[in-house]
């Protein structure tokens, strides 16, 4: 009996996606996904009122403000309602939020359009550098939970 419940336990097949599909593993992609988006958030918002004088159209503590409140609410949907949606807009937010702050401090981009000039060439204004790993990270927990969701989604679809 016990050789062949070795055997039995030998053979058993693990599906792919066991690890994705796992309670712990969603919630601790949406939580540290929301705490990331949340981390940029709290940045921006703080700093906001600093750039207030960077203007064209817009001021640049304006669109740190949209920013914020963009970031907040996507880290709310990912926590209330993760589903296909939810990932694609923290994925997309805390990207353009990344992309935007690293060309923005090794690129002069100069004024675009109604965007003001927003070029400042160092890590040192507080905040920013914390802000931009919070970034990093949600952009690769976002990525992971999109994967998750994914494979969560074709697991449900083949029962």
């Amino acid at each position: 009996m016990a050789g062949r419940d070795r055997a039995t336990a030998a053979t058993v097949r693990v599906r792919g996606g066991a690890l994705a599909r796992s309670p712990i593993v969603w919630w601790a992609l949406r939580l540290g996904t929301a705490a990331a988006l949340g981390i940029d958030a709290a940045v921006h918002a703080k700093n906001a009122a600093a750039y207030d004088d960077v203007k064209a159209t817009f001021t640049q503590g304006g669109l740190f403000r949209v920013e914020a409140g963009v970031a907040c609410a996507v880290a709310l949907l990912v926590l209330v309602w993760p589903r296909l949606g939810s990932w694609v807009a923290a994925l997309l937010v805390s990207a353009s939020a990344l992309g935007a702050v690293v060309l923005y401090r090794y690129v002069d981009v100069g004024k675009l359009g109604p965007i003001p000039n927003m070029y400042e060439n160092t890590w040192q204004v507080p905040g920013k550098l914390l802000s931009a790993y919070a970034e990093a990270a949600a952009v690769v927990l976002a990525g992971l939970g999109l994967l998750a969701w994914f494979l969560r989604w074709r697991a449900y679809r083949g029962r």
